[in-house]
C-alpha cells in the first residue's frame, strides 16, 4: 500500500512511558564498622564463638570476573527450544556476574519451610493455568503502569572470600551438623520441626547475607564510547510497564508546526498555612500527649530508632564536582506556514487533501483493516464534535458545554475510533479524558481512576459499540458502575450514532491558548491517581519541537507505524501512520519490521522490548531491509536496560540494512513529555555516549565511572539533546532543589512552553512539581531563573557534551538506611539467577514497606505450576544472595505466588501498587514466602544493659525523699468486722454440713442445669449431709484416716457429695477433671467416680494409655448402700491438712497445693463478707469445679454461707450458648461467677442474638456483679465488648469486673457488692519492657490499658517487692505481687520430693522494712496505686493492677515482654487469625498463629506477623507457625498454655499447615 505525497514514520510503540514520582530519602543509619558490630551482636547467640577470628580483620578481597562479548546472534542458529521466548532475554553477563556473586556461597542446606500437603494443591482452577508465554513476558518491556521504574542494571558484586572462610569454620564447628537433611521421610511431608530448628541454627550465619560496602574508586571521568555496536551489557528484561493513556505525550502532536513560542503563565490556589500548621499542632499533641514529669533512667526507644537513622557512614562516596550550570536546548527556529493549533492543522488537511491516507488500522493477522483518511477523520470529526454539543440534552439542557470533561474509552486495537472522538472533543472545546478500557468490575487500579473521574466532573464517556457491548452489565441491561466511579451515561460514537451537522455550522477553530486542551492521567508510586493537564499551547509548542529536533519536513516522505496514542502526529503532516496494535506484536513480534520494510518507512518509533521480540523471530525472515530509516525512536530510551537491547538489534540487523547512527533513544515523562531525544545523524551531533557506572557510588546519588570487569556496574547510554527551546538542570531529589553537583545524580527539571500545566483539582502537588516552588536554587540559595520548572521524575546526569543521562524514575527508587535502589536493578539480579524453571520472566515485582521507620525491599514473583517446593525454595535462597552480594542490601521478604495471579496492569504487566497493597492487607496468598528480616533490619534500639540494682534500703530512703509511699494495701480487717455468722464458731467446713442439715434440713444449697435449661438435679443441707455420710461409710472400712482420694466426677451434686463424704471419713479429696486420670500425680490409693466414667476407665482405649495394674482401687458411687457411717472423724488441729487443690498454671505445671482447714475456713468467711452471701441469697456459678476459686464457689462457699448456688456446667455451654444468661435472668441473680471461656463463648455465639433473647424476656439488669475468675491480667477488651453486647438486655456496664487469685492464694481480688467501681489506667508498654510503670493518657502512642483486678479481700494484705532484691517498691512500682492472708495455701504438693524449691513461695520475708510478716510470691508481676476514690470504710481506695504471670515473661534483647501484648499485636494484623501465642526457643522469638480461613491465607500471615512484632515491639520473629483453630491448648479458666504448646512444637505434633523459618 503506497502512501500518498505524506510523511511516514513507523511507531512501534505499544504504551507511552507513565513517570510517577515517589519516595523521599534518608540518610544512611549505620556505618561499616557499626555494622559488623551490629551483625556479630545478631548472630552471637547463634554461633559457637572461635577463638583468634576477629569478625572485623576481614580483607575486600574483589572478584574479577572478565565480561567475555558474546555476539548475541551465536545463540540464535540453534532450533527453537519452546521457552526459547525466555532465552531472549539471558543477559550472559549479567547471569556471569550473579554466578560470581554467588560463588561466595557454597552449595548448603537452608531449613525449607515446611508446608502441609494441603497447601500445595491449589484450589482455583485458574491458579493452575499458566500465563501464555507471551504475557509472561510480554512486559518485560513494557512499561510499568505504576511506575515503578528503575535501572535494571549489568551490576555486580564484590566477594569477600575472608568472611567467607570465617563463616564456613563456624559453621563446620557449630554443634549440629549442617548437613543433616532438612526433611522428614513421614507421609506427611512436613519437615521435622525440631530438627529444622537445630537446622536453622547450624546455618543461620550461612543464610546471612551481608552489608559490606566496598571502596569506591574517586574518578569522576565519564568513559564515552563512540561505538554503538558495542555488546550489550545484559540483555535480561525486567518486568516494565506503562499504562497506554498516560502519554498522549510523546508524540500525540509532533508535528509541523511553525515556531510559536508560547508561555503560559497558571495561577495555583495558594495554601492556606494557618490550617496546616493547627493540623501540625493537633499532630503534635497527639504524639505526646503527656511528658513523663523526669527523664526516666532509659532512653526512649523511639529517639534511639531516629538517631540510629541520621547517622551518615563516614566513608560514603561524596560528590567532588562544580555546581552545574542549567543547560539549554537549541533556539526554536521559525516555520512558515504552521497552522495557530492543532484544530487548525486537521481543518487544513482534511479540506485540502482530503484523500492523503491518515491512520491504517491491522487486524490480528497483521492485514490491513481500514484507512482513516484526512478528510474522513475531519468530517467525523465535525459530526461527533456537532452531535455531542447538541444532540445530547437533559431536561432541554444541553449536557455539555465547552470546557466540561469527557472520558474516552477505547480499546487498543481501534486507533481509527479513538482518532475520531479526541479529534471531536477538540472541535467541540471538550476536554477528553483518556482511560483504560475496565475489564471487570474490580480491575486493579480501577477504584483510583474512578476517583480521578469523579474530580474531574466527567458525566460522559464515549466508547465504541463493540467494546460497550463487552463491558461488564448490571441486571437492568446497562453498563455497571464500577467501584468507586461517579454514575457516566455511555455514548457510543460509530456512525449510526452521530448526526450530520447543518451547513452552517462550523466548529470553532481558535488559536492555540492556555485553556486545558486534555487531561491524561499518570498512576503514582502509591496507587493514586492523577490527572495531568496539557493545554492547548503546550501541545502546539511540544508539536514545535519535536519538529525541529526530529528534522521533519512538509512532503517529506516517510511512513509510520505506530501504536495508536501516538497517532496525533499525522494530523500535522499527512503522515501515514500504520499503527500495530498490541495484540499482533504478541502474535508475530516481527511486524513491526515488516511493515517498515513495505511502506519504506523513514522513521520508526519502538520500544527497546519490541526491539527484544523481534530478535526472536527475525531468522525466519531473510528478506527484509531496513535501510530506509533515517530515526528509529527508542521511546523508552530512558530505562538504563535499553542499552543492552539497541545493541543487541543493532549486531543483528546491521547486515539488514540498519545503520548504527539511526537508533535514537529519547526520555519521556507524563509531567513533562519528551524531556531530551538523540538527533538523526544528518544534524551532525556530537556521537553517542555509553556511561558504565558504580552502582555503590549511585546508591549514594554520586557518579562513579568503573571499569566494565567489576560486578557491581551499571552501563548506560544517553538519551541525546535536551529538546529545543527547553533549558533543564538537575536538582537534589529531597528538601530545598538545590542545583546537584556535576558528578552527582539528581531529579531532571525541565522549563519550556511544553510540558504539562498541572495535577487536575491538587494545587498543593501542582505547586510542588508544576511551579513556582520547583525552581532551583544554586548553592548560595539564589534561584538561577524566574521561568517555572518541571520535575520529570526521572533520576539523572548532564554528562559530556551536553548529552543527557537517566539512571532510573523516582518510582522504582527504595530508600534503605538512606542508600538509594532501584527497583529494576533488584529485578535484573533476580532474573540472572537462572529464573526459567521456577518463576515467570515478565511476572516480578519489587517494592519497598516501610517497617520501623526505615524501608524493606520486598520480591514477589509468579511461581511456574511445574517448580518443586524445593527447587524455589533453593531458587528463592539464592537471589536473596545475588542481590546481596550486588547491591549490597537485603531483602526483607520474597514471595512467590501461583502463576496468573498478581494483579494485572491494563497491558498485562504487573500492577505494583495494587501487589503492594495485597502485600500489606495479607491479600497476597502466596504459595512459598522467606522472610529474612535479621539480616536487614539494623535500626534495633540496643539490647538493654543490666544495671547493679539499687539496695532495698536506698529504694526506701528514695522513696521517703520522693514523698512516695510504700506500695502495700490491705483489704478489710475481718476481726473487727461483726457479722451474725453462725458458721464462725465450727473451724472445720464439715462441721457446718452437720450443722445446717439439723437447723435447716430443707434449705436448698444447690441446683444443677442442665444444656435444656432445666434443673438436673438439687441437693437440701440433709440431702448433701446423708449422701456424705454414704461415701464415708463405704470408705471408712476400707481406708485409713489422711489417705488420698481422687474423686473423678462431672460437674455435680455427686462431686460436691463425695468431697464431704471424705473429710467425713478424714481422707483428703482430690478433685480430677474426667476422664484423664494418667494426670493424677498424687498418691491417691483410692479412685471414686460414677459408673459410666469406671467404664471408660478400664476400656481398651484406657488400657493402651496407662497401665490399668498400677492403678489404685477405683470405687463407683452411684448406688451406695444407705448406710451411717459409724463416726465423724475430728481432725486433731485446724492446720491440718482438709483437701488438696490441683491445677496446670499458665506455664504449663501440674502443681497441687495443700489447703488446710483453717485456710478452707478463712476463704469462705471472706468470700462470704465481700459478696454479701447469706441464706437467703442466690448465686449462678458457670465454671469447672476442679480447682481455684471455681473449686471453691461450687463445693465450700454455699455450705458456709447457706446460699444458695445455681451451678451451670461450662461444657453445656457448647449445646446451648444462651444457658448461663438464661439462668442469671430466670433467678434474677444478683451475683455471678463464669471464665474467660465463657464470655467469650457468650461474646462469639451470642453477639448477633441480642435481639432474640430479649424476646425470650432474658433480662440481665438484676446482675449487680458479674466477676470473670482468673489467674491473669484482666482481658479489658473481651468484658467491655461483653458489656457493650449485652448492654441491650439490661447489663450495668459497672457490673463486669475480674478476679484475681494464683497458686499460692486462690483469692486475692475479688470486686464484690460493696466498693468503688474498678478503675484503668494506661501504662507506655515500652517502659513496661524495662519494668517501669510509666503513666500516660488514653490513646497515647505505645498506651496499654490495665484494669483494676477487684478488690482486696477481707483479712488479705498485698506488697509490691523486688524481684532479685525481694525489698518493698514504692506506689506505681512495678514488681512481684506478695500476699499475706490466713488463707494462703501452706505449699506445694508434689510426689517428686521438690517442696524445698518451692518453700518460698509460700513463706518469705522482705530483706528491708517490714522482715516480720510472712508473705506468699504470687509469681505474677504488678503494681499498686493509690486512687482518689474512697472505699466502704472511707479510706482512700488502693487498686492492684496484675501485668503479667512471672514465669512466663520473655526475656528478649534485655528487656522484658509479656507475651499477651505481642499476642494482641499479633490477632490484630489479620482478620482470619483466630488465636496466636508466643514462647521463645533459644533466643528466637516462636509466633503461633490459629488461622481461621482457607489455608490458602496461611502465609500472607507470615510477612504481616513479622512486620507488626518489628513495629510495636521492637523484636525480629525467628518463627511463624500457622495452625488449625483449637489447636493452642487452654485451661478450665481459658488461658494459654504457651509451655504446652512449646513442648508440642518441639516434638513436631502440632500438625502446622505452615512454619516459616525467618533467616
Amino acid at each position: 500500500m503506497e502512501t500518498s505525497n505524506g510523511l511516514g514514520l513507523v511507531i512501534c510503540y505499544h504504551n507511552p512511558p507513565l513517570v510517577p514520582r515517589g519516595a523521599s530519602t534518608r540518610v544512611r543509619d549505620i556505618t561499616q564498622k557499626g555494622y559488623e558490630k551490629k551483625r556479630g551482636k545478631l548472630l552471637a547467640p547463634y554461633i559457637p564463638q572461635i577463638q583468634g577470628v576477629d569478625p572485623s580483620l576481614q580483607i575486600d578481597n574483589r572478584i574479577q570476573a572478565s565480561s567475555q562479548a558474546v555476539h548475541p546472534g551465536s545463540k540464535h542458529n540453534k532450533s527453537r527450544a519452546p521457552n526459547t521466548r525466555d532465552e531472549r532475554f539471558r543477559s550472559d553477563l549479567h547471569t556471569e556476574a550473579v554466578q560470581a556473586a554467588l560463588a561466595k556461597y557454597k552449595e548448603r542446606k537452608m531449613p525449607m519451610p515446611s508446608k502441609r500437603r494441603s497447601v500445595l494443591v491449589q484450589s482455583s482452577v485458574e491458579a493452575c493455568t499458566p500465563p501464555d508465554t507471551s504475557s509472561a513476558s510480554e512486559d518485560e518491556g513494557s512499561l510499568r503502569r505504576q511506575g515503578r521504574l528503575a535501572t535494571s542494571t549489568p551490576y555486580q558484586g564484590h566477594g569477600h572470600p575472608a568472611v567467607e572462610h570465617w563463616f564456613n569454620r563456624v559453621i563446620q564447628g557449630s554443634s549440629t551438623s549442617s548437613s543433616a537433611s532438612s526433611t522428614s521421610s513421614h507421609p506427611g511431608g512436613r519437615s521435622s520441626t525440631a530438627l529444622t530448628f537445630s537446622l536453622l541454627l547450624s546455618v543461620l550465619p550461612s543464610s546471612v547475607p551481608f552489608l559490606l560496602i566496598s571502596s569506591i574508586s574517586q574518578s569522576i571521568c565519564l568513559h564515552i564510547s563512540s561505538s554503538t555496536a558495542s555488546t550489550p551489557r545484559y540483555s535480561s528484561f525486567p518486568c516494565l510497564y506503562f499504562s497506554p493513556y498516560p502519554c498522549l505525550v510523546m508524540f500525540i502532536f509532533l508535528l509541523l508546526f511553525p515556531p510559536h513560542p508560547l508561555r503560559f503563565q497558571c495561577v495555583g490556589v495558594p495554601v492556606n498555612s494557618r490550617v496546616s500548621s493547627k493540623i501540625q499542632q493537633l499532630l503534635n499533641t497527639l504524639k505526646r500527649p503527656k511528658r513523663p514529669p523526669l527523664r526516666e533512667f532509659f532512653v526512649d526507644d523511639f529517639e534511639e530508632l531516629l538517631d540510629g537513622k541520621l547517622t551518615p557512614d563516614p566513608n560514603q562516596p561524596k560528590p567532588e564536582g562544580q555546581q552545574m550550570s542549567p543547560l539549554e536546548g537549541d533556539h526554536l527556529g521559525l516555520v512558515n506556514k504552521w497552522p495557530p493549533s492543532l484544530p487548525a492543522a486537521l481543518q487544513r488537511w482534511g479540506t485540502t487533501q482530503p484523500k492523503s491516507p491518515c491512520l491504517t488500522a491491522l487486524d490480528n493477522a497483521g492485514k490491513p483493516v481500514y484507512t482513516l483518511t484526512y478528510g474522513k477523520l475531519w468530517t467525523r470529526s465535525q459530526k461527533l464534535a456537532y452531535t455531542l454539543l447538541n444532540k445530547l440534552s437533559t431536561r432541554n439542557e444541553p449536557l455539555l458545554m465547552p470546557g466540561d470533561r469527557v472520558a474516552l474509552v477505547f480499546p487498543n486495537n481501534d486507533p481509527v475510533m479513538f482518532m475520531v472522538a479526541f479529534y471531536g472533543c477538540l472541535l467541540a472545546e471538550l476536554v477528553p479524558v483518556p482511560i483504560e478500557v475496565p475489564l471487570t468490575r474490580k480491575d486493579a487500579g480501577s477504584q483510583q481512576i474512578g476517583f480521578l473521574l469523579g474530580s474531574c466532573g466527567v458525566t460522559l464517556a464515549l466508547t465504541t459499540d463493540a467494546c460497550q457491548k463487552g463491558l461488564p452489565k448490571a441486571q437492568t441491561g446497562e453498563v455497571a458502575t464500577f467501584k468507586g466511579w461517579p454514575r457516566l451515561l455511555w455514548f457510543v460514537t460509530d456512525g449510526k450514532h452521530v448526526v450530520k451537522p447543518p451547513k452552517d455550522w462550523h466548529p470553532p477553530i481558535r488559536e492555540a491558548s492556555n485553556d486545558i486542551a486534555y487531561i491524561e492521567y499518570k498512576t503514582s508510586k502509591e496507587g493514586s491517581t492523577m490527572g495531568i493537564t496539557v493545554s492547548h499551547s503546550a501541545m502546539l509548542a511540544h508539536c514545535h519541537a519535536l519538529t525541529q529536533a526530529c528534522c521533519y519536513t512538509e512532503g517529506e516522505k516517510d511512513t509510520l507505524v505506530t501504536w495508536r496514542k501516538l497517532s496525533g502526529w499525522c494530523v500535522m503532516n499527512r503522515m501515514h501512520v500504520i499503527s500495530i496494535p498490541y495484540s499482533l506484536m504478541k502474535v508475530n513480534p516481527l511486524s513491526w519490521i515488516q511493515k517498515v520494510h513495505t511502506y519504506k518507512a523513514r522513521v520508526a518509533v519502538v520500544k527497546s522490548r519490541d526491539m527484544h521480540w523481534s530478535l526472536l523471530a527475525q531468522r525466519d525472515q531473510r528478506d527484509i531491509s531496513l535501510s530506509s530509516l533515517r530515526m528509529l525512536i527508542v521511546a523508552d530510551g530512558a530505562n538504563p536496560w535499553s542499552i543492552s537491547s539497541c545493541d543487541a538489534f543493532l549486531n543483528v540487523f546491521q547486515a539488514r540494512g540498519l545503520r548504527p547512527e539511526v537508533i535514537c533513544p529519547c526520555a519521556s515523562s507524563s509531567e513533562a513529555m519528551t524531556v531530551a531525544i538523540r538527533r538523526p545523524p544528518e544534524m551532525g551531533v556530537p556521537p553517542p555516549g555509553k556511561a558504565v557506572l558504580s552502582m555503590g557510588g549511585l546508591s549514594h546519588s554520586v557518579i562513579r565511572v568503573d571499569t566494565e570487569e567489576k560486578l557491581s556496574v551499571l552501563t548506560v547510554q544517553d538519551v541525546g539533546q535536551v529538546m529545543p527551546g527547553a533549558v533543564v538542570c538537575v536538582v537534589r531529589v529531597e528538601g530545598t532543589p538545590y542545583l546537584c553537583q556535576t558528578d552527582e545524580v539528581g531529579e531532571i527539571c525541565v522549563s519550556s512552553g511544553s510540558t504539562g500545566v498541572a495535577y487536575y483539582g491538587l494545587p498543593g502537588m501542582t505547586k510542588n512539581v508544576f511551579e513556582v516552588r520547583t525552581i532551583p536554587v544554586m548553592s548560595s540559595g539564589v534561584p538561577i531563573s524566574d521561568r517555572p520548572f518541571t520535575r520529570t521524575s526521572l533520576l539523572g546526569f548532564v554528562g559530556p557534551d551536553n548529552l543527557v543521562f537517566v539512571v532510573g524514575k523516582m518510582d522504582g527508587l527504595m530508600v534503605v538506611s538512606g542508600r538509594r535502589h532501584n527497583a529494576d536493578d533488584v529485578v535484573a539480579t533476580a532474573l540472572a539467577v537462572e529464573p526459567m524453571k521456577f518463576v515467570y520472566r515478565g511476572r516480578i515485582a519489587v517494592f519497598s514497606v516501610s517497617v520501623l521507620h526505615d524501608e524493606r525491599i520486598v520480591v514477589v514473583a509468579e511461581q511456574r505450576p511445574d517448580a518443586s517446593e524445593e527447587d524455589s525454595f533453593q531458587w528463592m535462597s539464592r537471589v536473596l544472595q545475588a542481590i546481596d552480594s550486588i547491591h549490597q542490601v537485603g531483602v526483607y521478604c520474597l514471595a512467590l505466588v501461583p502463576a496468573n495471579t498478581l494483579p494485572k496492569a491494563p497491558l498485562g504487566g504487573i500492577h505494583i501498587s495494587e501487589t503492594k497493597q495485597r502485600f500489606l492487607e495479607g491479600a497476597l496468598h502466596p504459595c512459598n514466602v522467606l522472610m529474612c528480616p535479621h539480616t536487614c533490619v539494623t535500626n534495633l534500639p540496643k539490647p538493654r544493659q543490666k544495671q547493679p540494682e539499687v539496695g532495698p534500703a536506698s529504694m526506701i530512703v528514695g522513696n521517703l525523699v520522693a514523698g512516695k509511699r510504700i506500695a502495700q494495701a490491705c483489704g478489710r480487717d475481718v476481726a473487727q468486722l461483726e457479722d451474725n455468722d453462725q458458721a464462725r464458731k465450727f473451724l472445720y467446713i464439715q462441721d457446718v454440713l452437720q450443722w445446717r442439715a439439723q437447723a435447716t434440713p430443707d434449705h436448698p444449697l444447690f441446683l444443677v442445669l442442665n444444656a435444656k435449661g432445666t434443673v438436673a438435679s438439687t441437693a437440701s443441707c440433709l440431702q448433701l449431709h446423708k449422701r456424705a455420710e454414704r461415701v464415708a461409710a463405704a470408705l471408712m472400712g476400707r481406708l485409713n484416716t489422711g489417705d488420698h482420694v481422687a474423686l473423678v466426677y462431672p460437674p455435680g451434686i455427686d462431686l460436691i457429695a463425695t468431697f464431704y463424704g471424705c473429710l467425713y471419713a478424714g481422707c483428703v479429696p482430690v478433685t480430677v477433671r474426667p476422664p484423664h486420670p494418667q494426670n493424677l500425680v498424687s498418691k491417691s490409693v483410692c479412685i471414686l467416680t460414677t459408673q459410666a466414667i469406671m467404664k471408660l476407665l478400664k476400656s481398651k482405649e484406657a488400657a493402651a494409655a496407662v497401665d490399668i495394674k498400677s492403678w489404685p482401687m477405683v470405687l463407683d458411687t452411684d448406688d451406695l448402700p444407705r448406710k451411717k457411717s459409724p463416726q465423724m472423724y475430728k481432725p486433731p488441729t485446724p492446720e491440718m491438712l482438709a483437701y488438696l487443690d490441683f491445677s496446670v498454671s499458665t506455664t504449663g505445671i501440674l502443681a497441687g497445693v495443700k489447703m488446710s482447714h483453717a485456710a478452707t475456713s478463712a476463704l469462705c468467711r471472706s468470700i462470704k463478707l465481700q459478696c454479701e452471701l447469706y441464706p437467703s441469697r442466690q448465686i449462678a456459678i458457670c465454671l469447672d469445679p476442679y480447682c481455684g476459686l471455681g473449686f471453691a464457689l461450687w463445693c465450700l462457699c454455699s455450705v458456709y454461707s447457706g446460699h444458695q448456688s445455681i451451678l451451670v456446667p461450662p461444657l453445656e455451654l457448647e449445646s446451648n450458648a444462651s444457658l448461663w444468661l438464661a439462668a442469671v435472668s430466670q433467678y434474677k441473680v444478683r451475683v455471678t461467677f463464669c471464665s474467660y471461656s465463657v464470655m467469650e463463648m457468650c461474646t462469639k455465639g451470642l453477639g448477633s442474638q441480642t435481639e432474640a433473647l430479649r424476646l425470650r424476656n432474658v433480662n440481665l439488669s438484676c446482675v449487680r456483679t458479674c466477676m470473670v475468675v482468673a489467674e491473669e491480667r484482666p482481658r479489658i477488651a473481651l468484658t467491655q465488648s461483653f458489656s457493650k453486647i449485652f448492654k441491650d438486655l439490661g447489663l450495668s456496664p459497672r457490673a463486669v469486673s475480674t478476679t484475681f487469685g494464683c497458686r499460692v492464694n486462690v483469692a486475692i481480688c475479688l470486686q464484690g457488692t460493696a466498693g468503688p467501681d474498678p478503675t484503668t489506667v494506661y501504662v507506655d508498654m515500652r517502659a513496661l519492657r524495662h519494668d517501669r510503670v510509666r503513666l500516660v493518657e488514653r490513646g497515647s502512642p505505645h498506651s496499654l490499658p490495665l484494669m483494676e483486678s477487684g478488690k482486696i479481700l477481707p483479712g488479705v494484705k498485698v506488697i509490691i517487692a523486688n524481684t532479685e532484691t525481694k525489698g518493698p517498691l514504692g506506689d506505681s512500682h512495678l514488681g512481684e505481687v506478695w500476699v499475706s492472708s490466713p488463707h494462703n495455701a501452706t505449699g506445694y504438693y508434689t510426689v517428686y520430693g521438690e517442696e524445698a524449691l518451692h518453700a518460698d513461695h509460700f513463706n518469705t520475708k522482705l530483706s528491708f522494712g517490714d522482715t516480720q510478716t510472712m508473705w506468699a510470691r504470687t509469681g505474677y508481676l504488678g503494681f499498686l496505686r493509690r486512687t482518689e476514690l474512697t472505699d466502704a470504710s472511707g479510706e482512700r481506695h488502693d487498686a492492684l493492677y496484675v501485668v503479667g504471670s512471672l514465669d512466663e515473661t520473655l526475656e528478649l534483647r534485655g528487656m522484658r515482654y509479656h507475651p499477651i501484648d505481642i499476642e494482641t499485636s499479633v490477632i490484630r494484623s489479620h482478620k482470619s487469625i483466630a488465636e496466636c501465642a508466643v514462647f521463645t526457643w533459644t533466643n528466637l522469638l516462636v509466633v503461633v498463629v490459629e488461622l481461621e480461613g482457607s489455608e490458602q491465607e496461611a502465609l500472607d500471615l507470615v510477612a504481616l506477623v513479622t512486620n507488626v512484632v518489628l513495629e510495636e515491639h521492637y523484636l525480629i520473629v525467628g518463627v511463624v507457625v500457622v495452625v488449625d483453630p483449637g489447636v493452642i491448648p487452654i485451661n478450665s479458666r481459658g488461658e494459654k498454655q504457651r509451655m504446652h504448646l512449646r513442648d508440642g512444637f518441639l516434638a513436631d505434633q502440632l500438625d502446622p499447615i505452615y512454619v516459616a523459618y525467618n533467616m
